[in-house]
């Protein structure tokens, strides 16, 4: 590791004033975090983590399931996601578990918290002593620090916008009461305002003193990314819809409002370390920065849309269901494309769990099932949950016999060894 630490150290960063992509991974981008030196850390449905140096990526692997964030702290790494685990790096080791995902961290000097969907918050010490679990009543979306890391704010599905005091774990402050879920969450204490961002599509930012809001909510929904940059004076904000808000937080206008995707949502967003660029993530299998300065004037994100964007009058019954169920997370091909399944190349006649490389959940590793016409019809007439209780396969099902038999045929054809 300090081997590859000093080479990568010699390898020139990118130019942050130019518009760029960071391509590698095999689903989606759910987390950007960006460090003081440059680097950026990409967390993805393919259950990875990108460590970005330049346009060369190192691979951080051990997650089982999709990862929803990360975070820079100090010369550590943490990421968290669908396997309910938090893990440091380099290494890997698992040093927090929920009982339900986790979708957001924060960071201090001597905590790591993280908001999970089980409904609490877990506050995990640095020094690897025990940890204290906050109940926050129903699932938690977002956490943040203040700067001193004696509090924690917390929004989720509830709507309530809470106050933590870090030391006792007890809830000090309700600070807002939303009707709705909230989502994000944008600390700015020197200048003492905090914004959220909710499912309804409200963005308001609320004095911490006097209470009173500034409302920036547009006519779309849900808002699922908030960044500040490192001047503080513009709060990015990213929709369900696909555009990106910069929000000037020194005259109080909207500066920009930009499309950024062709289709799907902005589901992470970040600034580079000079502010200068802002980086965003979404169902594309890329990162792309824009320079805030002609954020207008470059490409959409998803320039080549990936299988289950495509226009579904274009593809047999068995592809679109292919590309519906199964795309976002198998390939067809031989290399397997880094995705958060594994390739589906050749599955006809394999064992279940038995191809190598892949991290398969002990229930599907430890299955007598051989994968056929019936066993695949099996998989989604009865779903996932219930013909393989306890893998890591969404849950979903094919109702329509007509739409299974299609499917199984587009397999068949697709992913024979000779194709």
């Amino acid at each position: 590791m300090r081997v590859l630490a000093l080479i990568l150290a010699l390898i020139p960063l990118p130019a942050w004033s130019e518009f760029f992509t960071l391509k590698g991974h095999g689903g989606p981008i759910m987390g950007i975090a960006t460090a003081p030196d440059g680097r950026i850390a990409t967390a993805s449905f393919d259950n990875s983590v990108g460590l970005w140096f330049d346009q060369m990526p190192e691979w951080l692997e051990g997650h089982e399931a999709a990862v929803n964030a990360v975070a820079f702290n100090g010369t550590a790494i943490y990421s968290a996601g669908d396997d309910f685990t938090l893990r440091r790096w380099p290494g890997g080791e698992v040093v927090g578990q929920h009982k339900g995902k986790i979708v957001h961290i924060a960071a201090s000097k001597t905590h790591v918290a993280t908001a999970s969907w089980d409904g609490t918050i877990g506050l995990w010490p640095a020094d690897g002593s025990d940890p204290t679990v906050l109940s926050a009543g129903g699932g938690v979306n977002a956490v943040v620090f203040t700067p001193d890391g004696s509090q924690l704010y917390s929004a989720g599905v509830d709507g309530a916008l809470r106050l933590w005091d870090v030391a006792s774990g007890q809830e000090t402050l309700r600070v807002v009461e939303h009707g709705f879920g909230i989502n994000e969450l944008v600390l700015n204490a020197q200048d003492n305002w905090i914004a959220y961002g909710a499912v309804d599509g409200v963005t308001r930012i609320r004095d911490l003193t006097t209470g009173e809001e500034r409302d920036f909510t547009l006519d779309r929904r849900p808002i699922l990314a908030l960044a500040l940059s490192p001047d503080r004076s513009l709060l990015a904000v990213g929709d369900g819809e696909g555009y990106i808000m910069l929000i000037d937080t020194v005259d109080w206008r909207i500066a920009q409002d930009f499309r950024a995707t062709l289709r799907g949502p902005v589901w992470a967003l970040a600034f580079s370390p000079d502010g200068q660029n802002i980086h965003a993530g979404g169902i594309d299998e890329a990162m792309y920065s824009w320079p805030i300065t002609t954020l207008r004037e470059q490409e959409q994100m998803a320039a080549a849309e990936p299988s289950f964007l495509k226009n579904p009058d274009q593809m047999s019954n068995g592809e679109r269901q292919f590309a519906r169920k199964c795309s976002i997370c198998h390939s067809l091909t031989p290399d397997g494309q880094r995705r958060a399944g594994p390739t589906l190349h050749g599955v006809f006649g394999r064992k279940a769990g038995s191809l190598p490389g892949y991290f398969y959940s002990d229930t599907l590793q430890d299955s007598d099932i051989i994968w056929n016409d019936e066993t695949i019809n099996a998989l989604f007439d009865e779903g996932p949950d219930h013909y393989i209780p306890g893998s890591k396969m969404p849950m979903q099902r094919i109702t329509q016999p007509s739409d299974r038999d299609d499917l199984i045929a587009f397999l068949r054809r697709a992913t024979a060894p000779e194709n």
